[in-house]
């Protein structure tokens, strides 16, 4: 107990206080015992570095001795162990990109919206050929 009100011999880098607050912040949890805090702060920071190696050895932070955003997005998209973090890793992209992507799904999705209206039609008149 002694080691987990902090001092030098630390167990855990993260601040304990942070993780609480987040762990508090869950509507169904009422009170923290201090080990479920402890193992929590420990495997969060267990996660990370895994999560931060994993994207340094299948990165291009090896070629420049650093771990980037880049090699962290990267791995969040293409390793399954990590595919969860997707949304909260995105690939950066440039606003004049993401306008282009936004512009052409508007026109692919009026293209779509025309096509299943055209083949309404073709459904109304086949059955009003049938029906003569």
């Amino acid at each position: 107990a002694a080691r987990l009100s902090g001092g030098e011999n630390r167990l855990v880098s993260l601040p304990l206080s942070r993780i609480r607050v987040i762990m508090k912040s869950s509507p169904e949890v009422s009170s923290i015992n201090q080990d479920a805090l402890f193992l929590t702060a420990k495997a969060t920071e267990l996660f990370v570095q895994y999560l931060a190696t994993h994207s340094y050895k299948h990165g291009r932070g090896k070629e420049k001795n650093a771990l980037t955003y880049s090699d962290l997005s990267h791995t969040a998209e293409e390793c399954e162990t990590f595919q969860f973090l997707a949304d909260i890793l995105p690939k950066k992209i440039l606003a004049s990109k993401y306008l282009k992507m936004l512009e052409k799904e508007k026109r692919d999705g009026e293209v779509g919206e025309n096509d299943e209206e055209e083949e309404d039609d073709e459904d109304e008149t086949v059955g009003q050929d049938v029906g003569s």
